[in-house]
């Protein structure tokens, strides 16, 4: 099934991000990660595709076993360390697991490296085009509510962004964010700059101190004094943590969703308890879509 068919079905999403293993002796326990998360039933699950290309094939493998679980798969496909044809080979790969849905990511570019070669994409407005061109896939697209942090000023951002709707993007889902004030300003700013695709909130459940550091330091997302706060007075102590973290993350997603953004898409870092803790949470807030 198509992610924009239920994105535009009117019900409030809750979905899930996995990554596939680095290791194919690994892979065992990421299909059963597949199993204990789609059993939650969300709305579909994407799978992360590694720097380089470097999981392509288990990203693949993995958003198979997650159709095979009767649950849509989102397969990332990053294009900055791949050439065109590359690109080709991985497309047709997709179309012939019988994938559907790709998120087109540009991806980082790599160190110490000459980008972007005459042979490579720019941008990820342009893995789009291509994806376009090569088969009927559901194309999402990534968006940052603080900003990307290589942009000088919001306004470029928005601006890419519409150059990626335009380019054929059917969907966006968003960095993480802590303040949900900070992502309603964005829609704003998107809706005034003629992006007009429905946008996914992405929440990430911290529930370790050392993901807070690793957070600030990959992406720059602002943590507000809340949730300073809760990290300063429970970071020491593993267990109270995990548990101020889902709150946290759990009040985020009440919030959205009572204050009209009905799709939610949460980074669960490959932890079944966790995507469950706030399932539970939210059971009745998902099943009542206010009508």
């Amino acid at each position: 099934m198509k992610i924009i068919d239920l994105l535009n079905s009117g019900h409030t999403t809750i979905s899930c991000e996995l990554f596939p293993p680095k290791k194919g002796e690994d892979l065992p326990q990421a299909q059963e990660v597949v199993k204990q998360i789609s059993a939650l039933h969300p709305a579909f699950m994407s799978v992360t595709y590694g720097a380089g290309g470097g999981t392509s094939a288990t990203t693949v493998r993995i958003a198979q076993e997650i159709q095979k679980s009767h649950v849509p798969a989102l397969a990332h496909l990053t294009c900055v360390s791949s050439t065109r044809d590359e690109i080709s080979e991985r497309l047709a790969g997709l179309k012939k697991a019988g994938i559907e849905n790709i998120l087109a990511l540009r991806g980082d570019i790599p160190e110490g490296k000459d980008f972007p070669t005459p042979n490579q994409y720019h941008y990820a407005s342009e893995l789009i085009r291509e994806i376009k061109t090569q088969g009927d896939f559901c194309i999402g697209g990534a968006c940052y509510p603080e900003g990307h942090v290589e942009c000088a000023h919001k306004t470029e951002d928005i601006r890419h962004l519409h150059e990626k709707v335009e380019a054929g993007c059917d969907f966006l889902t968003s960095q993480m964010f802590f303040d949900n004030d900070l992502f309603y300003n964005f829609m704003f700013r998107a809706l005034a700059g003629g992006v007009n695709v429905p946008i996914i909130a992405g929440i990430m459940p911290v529930t370790n101190a050392k993901q807070i550091t690793r957070i600030c330091s990959l992406s720059g997302t602002i943590l507000p004094q809340r949730f300073k706060a809760i990290a300063d007075r429970f970071g020491s102590d593993p267990k109270a943590m995990k548990q101020a973290g889902i709150a946290y993350a759990t009040e985020q997603i009440i919030n959205l969703i009572s204050n009209g953004v009905p799709h939610i898409h949460i980074y669960t870092m490959n932890k079944p308890d966790i995507a469950a803790a706030i399932f539970h949470n939210l059971s009745d807030v998902i099943s009542c879509d206010g009508n």
